[in-house]
């Protein structure tokens, strides 16, 4: 009989909560979901939210994800889970989500009665029934009075990591307060989706860890505390609301005996702090050494990368407390135009093909014979651009209304993969190596032009799941640091963890080249945000 410890991670993502569990020994033990839609019909919710007619505010319904986890462990029970092997859980929530809670539900909490599913006993729990997402873009107000409350953009970056944003925790709070005051005041306690989901598990109000804390724009990020100016400037007495900050490697208690008494699991299992989805899929792809960067390219592409000092960007990225590393940063850049945007080009000028595209990727030479082009099929974050369109420029640095067939491909891949080393920097990110994910890492030809941009070797990974992933990674961690009693380097915990696959080394010469390049890139690229 298998007595293998086990270690259990929880994604509660924007459409679906999943689980994962590992042994010791990063074996895939049991995986297991729910999705919102599709096996929660009632919510009537359509990827997971609820839109507003104008798209700008999108909203979850709380008591929503207690049914799913109600569902989730019920299928795990059904399936022969053994419960009673976990002995460290953890978890990964949509980061930038907020759970509103009314007085006095820190003892409902504490109380719960394992004859009765979570929903049944705690759905009337919440002041705001629709809880804010990181979908929601309905507070630019907010985000312009934050930013004039403090100084301005760079101001709020200097101290937060991240300029304001509309979907950051700080200006839907500020919406709520301004908008629905009686929600507010009759909010005792207002925390993250992650630190809500750890809650529950622990049967009190479980702390916001540093790292998920970190996208709120009201963490002081170098001092890993709650800023006062922000605090103040978003609404008043929110201090006395919020949940406290912890290590993200921190044990927050020991699982309540509803989920002992109902599951199975250990009265003695550990539950480690929650985090958010980012910093979950930043510890699930391994990045723990400074330099090390992953580029995860789906429908929309995003690079996270491993700092030891912060470089906070009024325009572009985030930067965060790493999820790893209790002196650490993790920064992020996120772009819009992705697969989809590559796929565009691949359907007018490959034939639909992606094998056409890679020859068109070899039929041209690195640098495109000095053809630059900016791919906009949707409104872009990075850099900031509203206005969807295609801007090309040709050797003689003028503009063109097209591009030979061939040159458009290899313009959309080297356009990416420069404007990624570009604004990457503008964050403090240095590669020294890269990891590449997401559908589009399968593609050798864009994986070589990824290489030759950032001058190292690319390595990939298969790992759909990278925010359940790095919850149970992070859960191994925090247990090994509990039992041992003193923080453990996650990259000593994971040492014997399986390989990233190696890819593709880079041409130093196609690498000096696109350094020289680089500088006409950023030129051509402000001239069309002056446009």
């Amino acid at each position: 009989m298998d007595t293998q410890p086990l270690f259990l991670g929880l994604d509660l993502s924007t459409q679906s909560l999943k689980a994962i569990a590992i042994t010791s020994g990063f074996q895939t033990a049991a995986e297991f979901s729910v999705n919102f839609d599709s096996d929660l019909p009632a919510f009537r919710t359509h990827g997971g939210v609820h839109r507003s007619a104008d798209g700008l505010t999108v909203t979850s319904p709380p008591v929503m994800w207690l049914a799913a986890m109600d569902l989730l462990l019920d299928r795990m029970k059904q399936a022969g889970f053994p419960f009673h092997r976990v002995v460290a859980l953890s978890g990964s929530g949509q980061q930038h989500g907020s759970v509103f809670l009314k007085p006095g539900r820190q003892e409902r909490l504490a109380r719960l009665d394992a004859t009765r599913p979570l929903a049944d006993q705690l759905k009337d729990i919440f002041s705001v029934s629709h809880s804010p997402v990181w979908m929601d873009s309905s507070t630019t107000a907010q985000c312009r009075a934050l930013e004039q409350a403090l100084g301005g953009p760079q101001a709020v970056a200097d101290l937060t990591g991240s300029r304001a944003f509309e979907r950051f925790t700080a200006n839907q709070i500020a919406k709520i307060h301004q908008t629905r005051p009686a929600d507010y005041n009759n909010s005792e306690r207002i925390t993250l989706v992650s630190a809500f989901a750890a809650s529950l598990f622990i049967g009190d109000y479980a702390p916001i860890d540093v790292s998920d804390g970190s996208g709120m724009n009201l963490m002081d990020l170098r001092n890993r505390c709650w800023a006062t100016p922000a605090l103040q400037a978003t609404a008043p007495g929110l201090g006395d609301k919020l949940s406290p900050l912890c290590a993200s490697h921190a044990v927050v208690g020991t699982i309540h005996r509803y989920f002992s008494t109902r599951y199975g699991f250990p009265a003695d299992c550990l539950v480690i702090a929650f985090s958010g989805d980012n910093p979950c899929s930043f510890a699930g792809l391994r990045l723990q050494n400074p330099g090390d960067v992953a580029i995860s390219l789906g429908t929309s592409d995003t690079l996270f990368g491993a700092l030891t000092q912060p470089a906070p960007s009024a325009t572009e990225g985030h930067v965060f407390a790493s999820p790893i590393d209790p002196n650490g940063y993790m920064a992020m850049i996120v772009y819009k135009n992705g697969s989809l945007t590559r796929e565009d080009v691949r359907d007018r000028c490959a034939r639909g093909s992606w094998q056409e595209f890679n020859a068109a990727l070899e039929r041209t030479v690195p640098g495109n014979g000095g053809h630059i082009g900016f791919f906009f099929k949707d409104p872009e974050i990075t850099p900031p651009v509203l206005t969807p369109g295609i801007h090309r420029f040709g050797p003689d640095a003028k503009r063109m209304t097209a591009f030979p067939a061939d040159h458009e491909v290899r313009a959309v891949v080297e356009g990416q993969m420069l404007s990624m080393r570009l604004h990457s920097s503008h964050v403090g990110i240095r590669p020294c190596s890269v990891l590449a994910t997401g559908g589009a890492s399968v593609n050798q030809g864009i994986l070589k032009i990824m290489a030759d941009v950032f001058g190292c070797a690319v390595h990939t990974a298969n790992q759909p799941n990278s925010a359940a992933f790095g919850a149970a990674y992070r859960a191994l961690h925090g247990w090994t640091c509990s039992t041992r009693k003193r923080f453990i380097p996650f990259a000593e915990v994971m040492r014997d963890a399986p390989p990233f696959a190696a890819a593709i080394t880079p041409d130093p010469e196609n690498h000096a080249l696109y350094s020289r390049m680089l500088p006409l890139y950023e030129e051509r690229e402000k001239s069309v945000l002056d446009s």
